[in-house]
């Protein structure tokens, strides 16, 4: 189920940062005109569809926290609080989102300048 979870996750990222950046695609034409390099276009990207992961872990990391105190008295020989696997989950899921951020950010380097010009 957590895989699964972790799918559906990655496809929401990868639609919504992919629209972010197709909407942004004659900003990123102008950039690239100016003379942006790729690697500073795909910085931005990533940066910008970034947020809501990292504010969705925070926010996933305090309730956690919190639900665990709920759990304790459930839980035999385990810690509800182990720093281990919220690090391991932190790292798995932000790595995750950043591989997901990636892909628009790299077909965002790949726009025309002239084309999306052009294209209003």
């Amino acid at each position: 189920f957590s895989l699964v979870a972790m799918l559906l996750a990655a496809a929401g990222i990868y639609a919504v940062v992919a629209y972010a950046a197709a909407q942004r695609t004659r900003e990123m034409g102008i950039r690239l005109a100016l003379g942006a390099q790729p690697a500073a276009i795909v910085r931005l990207v990533v940066r910008d569809g970034m947020a809501f992961p990292v504010i969705g872990l925070l926010v996933g990391v305090a309730a956690a926290v919190a639900g665990a105190r709920v759990l304790r008295a459930s839980l035999y020989e385990i810690t509800p609080t182990n720093p281990v696997i919220f690090g391991a989950t932190i790292a798995v899921l932000l790595t995750v989102s950043v591989l997901t951020c990636l892909v628009p950010a790299r077909r965002a380097t790949r726009v025309d300048p002239v084309e999306a010009l052009r294209a209003d």
